[in-house]
């Protein structure tokens, strides 16, 4: 089971990240259907994929140092942080 919850994690993060990377065109494009969000969200969404790469390979890290659920906490981090965010309503 332990080594089951990390490669789940891992995949989730995975396609989190590319989900990401998929709709950054509706947020930071230059089309009508855009956005035109700002710097700060610019670097606050690259922040974002990043941490969605990182977290599993740091979950895998801690596990490998004993500290099984310490990884596991921080390889659903991104996934629980994606679900939080979608529960923040709409500023429209």
């Amino acid at each position: 089971m332990l080594t089951f919850l990390p490669v789940v994690a891992l995949i989730t993060d995975l396609a989190l990240a590319a989900l990401l990377v998929g709709v950054s065109g509706f947020l930071f494009g230059s089309g009508p259907e855009s956005s035109h969000a700002g710097s700060l969200a610019a670097v606050a969404y690259v922040g974002a994929v990043i941490g969605c790469l990182a977290a599993p390979i740091a979950g895998f890290v801690c596990s490998r140092h004993d500290k099984a659920g310490i990884g596991l906490a921080v390889a659903w981090l991104p996934v629980v942080g994606a679900l939080v965010v979608l529960m923040i309503p709409a500023p429209y």
